[in-house]
């Protein structure tokens, strides 16, 4: 199989791409946050390539894209007045929500869940390629399961070259990190994971958020809950504090290896002219480029060695969740 990356010069691939869906194939598209691998919703048989293209687990739930004007009602068992507010706010955007299902779409998305998680990106290209599709696609992102997100279509077609049709292009993602998931199930929201939509900014319309906690064996709730995630595909070690990392590097340049060092901008100085790997200085910018920095890591480094960012707040609890499971430190923050 061809795949073909189809951006905005591309005649006619939006056409395409519904016709691909149709037909009940696999096509990665681009959103405001990463880029996703959408296939019909209502079909089982194309919900299951996605498991299958991945290497999926067969328990972590999928998120239904539509576009704003899809009326959700049919899909959804009822909503509660906070979620048409949080809606009203927030969306189109990085924020999906997590409703009673009808059961309308496959069984698969969910897992075996009673539930529907539903989202409406903000990229122009996610919304020309939803409302030409006018069905909600199950999209989880578009890469090997476990492997760093794609915030570009070249990450995309890395993965997954000669394995789908097509790529709807739509330049590096913006946002960098995956959408907040909020269950909308209760009488006050809880976020199942964490993102660019804060809990600060959820209780400001809702009135309170909470948090969630997953429980050792219980089943995911929401995509994203693994712990080792969003990895890179070398060896890895994680500290809070530089001293540790630069350790870590000597001892590895020592052995003959190519270390680097992940690292937010203020502590760069202090590196000693080590290779380093930039995050930004804000949680906006550590969003934005962690994702591409793990794949750029993972081409030269045979360690690459992240330190925790000490900047707090705004959006930094998804980069920091994000961060840690990247490297396997989501429960502590020791040397993996």
């Amino acid at each position: 199989m061809e795949t073909v990356i189809a951006d905005a010069a591309y005649e006619g691939r939006f056409r395409l791409a519904k016709r691909y869906i149709e037909e009940g194939d696999v096509v990665a598209f681009h959103t405001e946050t990463v880029y996703g691998l959408g296939a019909n919703a209502f079909s089982d048989e194309a919900v299951l390539k996605i498991f299958a293209l991945k290497g999926r687990p067969a328990d972590n739930p999928l998120i239904v894209h539509v576009h704003r004007e899809y009326d959700i009602k049919p899909l959804i068992d009822g909503e509660p007045p906070y979620a048409a507010a949080l809606r009203r706010a927030y969306l189109p955007g990085p924020l999906t929500m997590v409703y009673p299902s009808t059961g309308k779409v496959s069984k698969y998305v969910s897992c075996g869940l009673n539930t529907l998680a539903i989202r409406v990106p903000s990229s122009p290209t996610a919304q020309e390629f939803l409302r030409e599709v006018d069905l909600p696609v199950a999209a989880p992102s578009a890469n090997l399961s476990k492997h760093v997100s794609p915030v570009t279509a070249r990450h995309v077609y890395d993965d997954f070259n000669g394995k789908i049709p097509l790529i709807l292009d739509g330049g590096a993602c913006g946002g960098g990190i995956e959408s907040t998931v909020l269950d909308c199930t209760g009488e006050v929201p809880q976020i199942l994971r964490e993102g660019l939509v804060t809990r600060e900014m959820i209780a400001s319309v809702a009135g309170d958020c909470k948090l969630y906690r997953a429980q050792t064996g219980e089943k995911p709730k929401s995509p994203g809950m693994a712990y080792k995630h969003y990895s890179p595909r070398c060896r890895t070690a994680y500290f809070t504090e530089r001293e540790g990392a630069i350790r870590a590097y000597d001892e590895e340049k020592n052995a003959g290896g190519t270390p680097c060092i992940l690292c937010e901008h203020g502590k760069v100085p202090f590196l000693g002219g080590r290779e380093t790997l930039d995050l930004g200085g804000t949680g906006e910018e550590m969003a934005q480029r962690l994702y591409a920095l793990l794949r750029k890591g993972e081409r030269s480094a045979t360690l690459l060695i992240g330190i925790e960012p000490e900047e707090r707040g705004g959006c930094m609890a998804g980069v920091l969740n994000r961060m840690r499971r990247a490297f396997g430190a989501e429960h502590g923050t020791e040397e993996s």
